[in-house]
């Protein structure tokens, strides 16, 4: 029988675009049903994502493509600099930056700076701690980026920071992890693979490592840049 899947997106050419990626095959390798648009005609549509899903079949003599499924993000991190001569002038950079810069956002808030394993961990508290976060973390991210462009500038070898603020990551994680399961128990009882939204490589390998030792799903990722999503399928 011809393989078919179902696949989402937040308009038809997108879940299309998702399901082929899903397959491994060209449009012309397909046959494509739209079916209707999740909360289409209801009232709570208006609190929900527009969600529109498509069934995807296999023509007829038509192989899928091997598939190499990934348990953990797709390209290995290049190793981190030792030099502890580098990594102290770079926390010097960048408590210098904090110092300066935060008292100008809000005297609330403090920071601590400490070197564990070749990292530079940088802690940020304060009543407008939050500000910084950013929503589900994207302000957060940018500046760590931020913070880890100062640290690494005029150095060949790439010294690593982490930046949390009011231990948001920790909590990030737990809920990220609570979601791999919740999704997890869903396709297997369905048997239908879930995408989920868009996340960051970071967030992505959570969802990954979280999963890596189930032996009933299987996890991968899809899309490009910010709308690279990981999908969790069960194990056929």
């Amino acid at each position: 029988m011809p393989k078919t899947i179902i696949s989402e997106g937040k308009t038809t050419q997108e879940a299309i675009d998702n399901g082929l990626k899903e397959l491994k095959v060209s449009k012309d390798k397909v046959d494509i049903k739209v079916l209707e648009e999740e909360n289409k005609k209801s009232f709570f549509s208006i609190l929900t994502p527009r969600v529109v899903k498509v069934e995807l079949t296999l023509k007829e003599n038509v192989k899928e493509e091997k598939r190499e499924y990934q348990k953990r993000e797709e390209k290995p991190k290049r190793e981190y600099d030792h030099n502890m001569e580098d990594i102290n002038k770079a926390k010097e950079r960048v408590e210098k930056f904090l110092k300066d810069w935060l008292t100008q956002v809000d005297e609330s808030l403090v920071y601590e700076i400490k070197i564990e394993d070749y990292t530079i961990f940088v802690d940020i508290k304060g009543q407008a701690a939050g500000l910084l976060i950013g929503y589900r973390g994207e302000s957060l991210n940018a500046m760590q980026t931020i913070l880890s462009t100062i640290a690494n500038r005029n150095f060949n070898d790439k010294i690593k920071l982490i930046l949390d603020i009011e231990n948001y990551r920790e909590k990030r994680a737990k809920i990220l992890e609570e979601l791999a399961e919740k999704v997890s128990k869903t396709v297997l009882k369905n048997g239908k693979s879930i995408t989920l939204e868009p996340m960051s490589a970071y967030e992505r390998k959570i969802i990954h490592t979280k999963l890596q030792d189930n032996t009933k799903v299987e996890t991968y990722s899809i899309g490009e840049g910010d709308n690279r999503r990981v999908v969790i399928a069960k194990i056929k």
